[in-house]
């Protein structure tokens, strides 16, 4: 995944990633909300979910410490990041305002 993982975030269009665990509570909270951030957002942005469990090579090389946590990348620079659960609202207006810087 570590290579394929390093193109997709290459996109001009920003790509959020969802760094998750299938045991964690808060992760399952925060799937419907990032499932309606899609739906509000379209093709202007793709959300990618990554397992930690699975994929801990590249959760390591994002120094993922805990889950959920949430990485915005555009053109393959890291424009935030975010632990934890957050509001749709609050996901949707950081996007579209750091995508655009």
């Amino acid at each position: 995944m570590n290579s394929n993982f390093n193109k997709l975030i290459q996109s001009e269009k920003p790509i959020l990633v969802d760094f998750f665990a299938t045991w964690c509570g808060p992760c399952q909270m925060l799937s419907p909300i990032l499932k309606d951030v899609k739906e509000q957002l379209g093709e202007q942005i793709s959300i990618i979910k990554v397992d930690v469990d699975k994929n801990q090579q590249v959760a390591s090389q994002y120094q993922v410490r805990g889950v959920p946590t949430m990485i915005l990348f555009q053109n393959g620079k890291q424009l935030w990041r975010q632990s934890g659960v957050i509001d749709k609202n609050t996901i949707i207006t950081t996007i579209l305002e750091k995508s655009k810087q």
